[in-house]
């Protein structure tokens, strides 16, 4: 990836409001952005080219509800090793495979690890999720705060720093 000062450098305004139309709408043709940013679609084209040559766009997804798919509980978990070295990368291995766990973060402070989970209702969090995690090689303690309601979820990365 580039430093921030290259990536300052190869960025126009037009660079920075076709990211912005791609996060909004990543499945829009060239001709649709080439509208959204006044660019014609060969010059949309040619700038999607580069950009994900350059790693700025790293790869293109759906966005499913959890909700509308059974996936209505999430959790925010926070996991302390007993040790550091060897037992975050067993941890961070058997995590990877584990589904549920739609993001994990290797963090400083109180914990070691943070995790976003989702689960189909929170016997199947506990069973299948939490039982799991505590078993892996040298984890120490598991806490988890469950999530009410989302008052914001976003993909969206803020650009106006590149503008």
């Amino acid at each position: 990836m580039k430093t921030d000062k290259n990536i300052d450098s190869m960025l126009d305004a037009s660079d920075v409001r076709l990211l912005a139309a791609m996060q909004a709408d990543a499945k829009a043709t060239h001709h649709v952005l080439g509208e959204r940013v006044h660019l014609s679609a060969s010059q949309i084209s040619r700038r999607v080219q580069r950009l994900e040559q350059a790693g700025l766009i790293r790869r293109y997804v759906a966005l499913l509800d959890p909700a509308s798919i059974g996936l209505g509980v999430r959790a925010i978990t926070y996991v302390t090793l007993t040790r550091h070295g060897d037992e975050g990368s067993v941890f961070e291995q058997a995590v990877a495979d584990v589904d549920a766990v739609l993001e994990c973060y290797s963090i400083a402070g109180d914990a070691d690890y943070v995790l976003q989970i989702v689960a189909t209702n929170l016997q199947a969090l506990s069973e299948q999720v939490f039982k799991r995690l505590i078993r892996i090689q040298g984890v120490a303690n598991i806490r988890s705060n469950i999530m009410l309601a989302c008052i914001k979820s976003t993909t969206a990365l803020p650009l106006g720093h590149l503008a």
